[in-house]
């Protein structure tokens, strides 16, 4: 057996599964704000074309996918990032992906150089899992940068010493950040990007959570729209992953994309040809309906602003929590035990929340999620307002 494995932990939910095994859920129906899955209905004319296009699974799907969702997803990318015109080439700078978690995943397996003296993958703290068994499996040491509330739950890089950057050989950036919803501004992306150009290494920013945004006006910026902005428009060092999973709520589709330096999209080609994961042609033909499609987004990015503006009107009376930047979490710090207060929110209300420490790792004798939980905005708005009154209700009888 691959030795790397027992490195492993177990993963949040099923840290959460036995967390509260020996639970009897109050006597209410289950509200679920543990689980970031979308939960607002899928749109129905991407479900056509997925249906339309389903004579496609007759035929073995070519590993690049079509090139007609390679330049979709090209022109996209040039049109929300404002990239300049023809320096994305939908045949070397975009690869499509089943889902970004796996990908997310197999990008490490394939930049990493095990045998190399300069040991680190670079991830941020809170964090997505997944960073951290790629960077594991890979043969890396996880390096984690802490992104505090003092910070405005920003990475804190500017902490980071020079010989962590020398011994660097690949970062991952979550912004709009998980669980947080903090995004990195330009200026610290232009920084960190000057950075791998001075230590070689590459910068991997996942940004599923960019399209889930309050403000029409202020749209999150992105990795590619950065580089772009600084004269690197060929896009070097550069890796960003998006996924119609929120954005277009289908995460059962399994579809999202890897864009950015031509040199690594080759490599990462290499890498899935041998991996086995082109994607089917009836989710190609789906997805290319999706990413040519913008109203459904903006009705999508509305039914969450309606959320929060019921939600935050119930809990900021009793918690110090606010709107983030982008995507559709809550990350309040209770100031209490995260682990003790999920089991309560069970027992006493059943409503499921994750602990924020399951989303963390100690470092210097610090859990930078404890006392925090994560709650997950995905459900209805009525569902939304029902679990944060019953959240309420147990903090006020539970001071």
């Amino acid at each position: 057996m691959n030795p790397h494995l027992q490195k492993l932990q177990p993963y949040p939910f099923q840290r959460l599964k036995q967390l509260c095994s020996d639970i009897q859920p109050a006597d209410q129906r289950e509200i679920n704000l543990s689980i970031g899955e979308p939960k607002h209905s899928p749109p129905q004319f991407v479900l056509q074309a997925l249906t339309e296009s389903l004579a496609g699974v007759s035929k073995y799907p070519p590993t690049p996918g079509s090139l007609a969702l390679r330049d979709t997803i090209a022109q996209w990318l040039s049109r929300r990032f404002s990239l300049p015109a023809n320096t994305l080439d939908a045949a070397k700078h975009v690869l499509p992906v089943n889902g970004t978690r796996e990908a997310l995943f197999a990008i490490a397996q394939c930049v990493f150089n095990p045998h190399a003296s300069r040991p680190h993958i670079v991830m941020p703290n809170p964090f997505y899992q997944i960073y951290e068994g790629a960077a594991l499996l890979a043969g890396a040491n996880p390096f984690f940068y802490s992104t505090p509330a003092s910070l405005d739950y920003q990475p804190d890089l500017q902490r980071i010493e020079e010989s962590v950057w020398r011994d660097c050989q690949m970062i991952y950036l979550c912004t709009p950040g998980n669980p947080s919803g903090a995004v990195v501004p330009m200026q610290t992306l232009q920084w960190l990007l000057q950075l791998a150009d001075k230590h070689d290494f590459v910068v991997v920013s996942d940004e599923c959570y960019s399209e889930i945004y309050p403000d029409e006006t202020r749209k999150p910026v992105g990795l590619l729209e950065a580089a772009a902005a600084m004269g690197n428009t060929d896009y070097k060092r550069c890796v960003v992953f998006n996924s119609l999973s929120k954005r277009s709520n289908l995460p059962g589709l399994r579809s999202g994309f890897v864009a950015g330096d031509a040199e690594i999209i080759a490599a990462f080609l290499q890498y899935r040809t041998y991996h086995g994961c082109a994607m089917p042609m009836h989710t190609d033909a789906a997805s290319q309906a999706a990413w040519n499609d913008e109203k459904h987004v903006q009705e999508n990015r509305a039914l969450y602003r309606a959320k929060y503006q019921a939600v935050l009107k119930i809990l900021q009376p009793v918690l110090q929590v606010k709107q983030p930047d982008a995507g559709f979490f809550l990350w309040p710090d209770l100031k209490r035990s995260d682990t003790d207060f999920t089991r309560h929110c069970l027992a006493e209300q059943n409503l499921k929340v994750l602990p924020g420490s399951y989303l963390s790792r100690e470092v210097c004798g610090n859990n930078p999620g404890n006392g925090h939980i994560r709650l997950a905005l995905v459900a209805p708005v009525e569902e939304c307002v029902e679990a944060t009154t019953r959240l309420v209700s147990l903090l006020n009888n539970s001071d």
